[in-house]
C-alpha cells in the first residue's frame, strides 16, 4: 500500500505571479509524495482563481482557515517577510508542519519567538535554505568533507544579482528596498550564500564587514513610480571560520552585466569552485543549476566535475528551473517527515543565520570585528 500523500496549504499562492507559483508549485507537482490541497491569498478571487489553476480543492483568503483545515498536514508560507511571524505562529498554532521561506522574519526576535514556539509545538518546521539541495553544493560539502581538498584554508565568494538593474525594479521587489522589512540583500542574497558557504565549511567564528547603499534611488519597472532605498545593497565580509580557514565575500545587487555567483574554496590539496549557470545567475546561488569545477594534487587546471546522480532526488523538474532546488528540499522534508528525522534546516538554523546577520550588521555600524554569537 502506498503511504499517504503529505497534504499541503500555500499561503501566498497567487496565480499566474510570485515565488509560489514559480518555484513551490512546480517543485510539489514533480514529487509524488505530495498534493495542493489548500491556497491561500488576500483575496477571494485570486484565492479562487489560484486553486482552480494549482488544483487544490480549497482556497481561503484566512490563513488561520487554511492552518486548521483537517486536509492540511503541512502550512507553506510564501508571502513578504514581514508578515511571516503571524503566519507562521497560526500554523503553529493549529498543530501542523510548517515550511517558511528565507528569511524566517523581520528581526532576530521574532525569529527567536519563532523558533521557541516550533519547538513548544512538537511539529516539524523548515526554513527556505534551499542551496544547500543543490546537487552541486551536495557533491562539494562530500569531497570538503572526505577529505579532497586537504585542510581547507579559505573561501572566496562573488555574488551579484541583476536585481534593480538599470536603475529599475519590479513592483514586487520594491518593498525590499526598505531596511525595516528585513528582505534586502543582506538578508536575502547574503543570508542564502553564506548559509551554503557555512553548510560546505563549517560556521562562522568572527566577521569583520561593511555595508554599503549604492542605489539609493529606483523606479517601479511597471509604474514608473520612485522608490527611495534604505536597505544596503552591496555587503562586503572578512570572516573566519571555526575551524580557523578564512573568508572574503563581495555580494551584491544591481550588477548591470555579469550577474554571477563563484564561491571558490582552496586546500591544501586541490581547489572547488561552485559556479552559477546563466539561468541562476542573476537570481542568486539558491535558484537555478550549478556547476562544479575542480582541481586535484596531480594537475592544477580547472575541470569540471561530473556530479553523481545520487545527488538528484527529484526526476519531474529540469535541473535548470527555478523550483529544482525547492524540489529537492521538498523530497528531503518527505523523508523527515514520514520517518521522523529531521534533516533539512529548520527554524534553529534559521535563528542561526539570523544571528550571524546581526553580528555583520554590527561590525558595520561600529567598524569592529565581531565575535558570531
Amino acid at each position: 500500500m502506498e503511504p499517504k500523500k503529505i497534504r499541503v496549504g500555500i499561503i501566498g499562492a497567487s496565480p499566474g505571479r510570485g515565488w509560489a507559483a514559480r518555484a513551490h508549485v512546480p517543485a510539489l507537482a514533480a514529487l509524488p509524495e505530495y498534493e495542493i490541497t489548500a491556497v491561500g491569498t488576500s483575496r477571494p478571487e485570486s484565492a479562487s482563481a489560484a486553486a482552480r489553476q494549482f488544483g487544490a480543492a480549497q482556497a481561503f483568503t484566512d490563513a488561520r482557515q487554511l492552518a486548521e483545515h483537517p486536509e492540511v498536514d503541512l502550512v507553506v508560507i510564501t508571502v513578504k517577510v514581514p508578515a511571516h511571524a503571524e503566519l507562521v505562529e497560526a500554523a503553529l498554532a493549529a498543530g501542523k508542519h510548517v515550511y517558511c521561506e528565507w528569511p524566517l522574519a523581520r528581526t532576530t526576535d521574532e525569529a527567536d519567538t519563532l523558533t521557541k514556539s516550533a519547538r513548544s509545538a512538537g511539529v516539524h518546521h523548515a526554513i527556505g535554505l534551499q542551496a544547500r539541495y543543490a546537487p552541486a553544493i551536495a557533491y562539494a560539502r562530500e569531497l570538503v568533507t572526505g577529505g579532497h581538498l586537504g585542510r581547507v584554508t579559505s573561501a572566496t565568494v562573488y555574488a551579484a544579482r541583476g536585481k534593480g538593474a538599470e536603475g529599475r525594479i519590479p513592483a514586487w521587489a520594491a518593498y525590499t528596498l526598505d531596511r525595516d522589512t528585513g528582505a534586502g540583500t543582506l538578508e536575502v542574497a547574503g543570508g542564502h550564500t553564506l548559509d551554503a558557504l557555512q553548510h560546505l565549511l563549517g560556521s562562522i567564528s568572527d566577521v569583520s564587514a561593511t555595508l554599503s547603499l549604492q542605489h539609493p534611488v529606483s523606479t517601479v519597472a511597471e509604474t514608473g513610480e520612485v522608490v527611495e532605498a534604505t536597505s544596503p545593497d552591496h555587503l562586503l565580509l572578512n570572516a573566519t571560520l571555526v575551524s580557523g580557514a578564512v573568508v572574503s565575500a563581495h555580494i551584491h545587487d544591481a550588477k548591470k552585466t555579469d550577474a554571477r555567483t563563484r564561491l571558490e574554496i582552496s586546500g591544501t590539496k586541490a581547489d572547488l569552485a561552485i559556479v552559477s549557470t546563466a539561468a541562476g545567475g542573476p537570481a542568486g546561488i539558491q535558484i537555478g543549476e550549478l556547476r562544479l569545477l575542480g582541481t586535484d594534487a596531480s594537475d592544477a587546471t580547472w575541470r569540471e566535475l561530473s556530479i553523481p546522480s545520487r545527488y538528484r532526488w527529484t526526476s519531474g523538474i529540469d535541473p535548470a528551473a527555478q523550483g529544482f532546488n525547492v524540489a529537492q528540499m521538498y523530497a528531503r522534508l518527505a523523508l523527515d517527515l514520514r520517518t521522523g528525522s529531521r534533516v533539512v534546516p529548520d527554524f534553529d538554523a534559521g535563528l542561526r543565520l539570523h544571528r550571524l546577520l546581526d553580528a555583520i550588521r554590527l561590525s558595520a555600524e561600529t567598524g569592529t570585528r565581531q565575535s558570531v554569537g
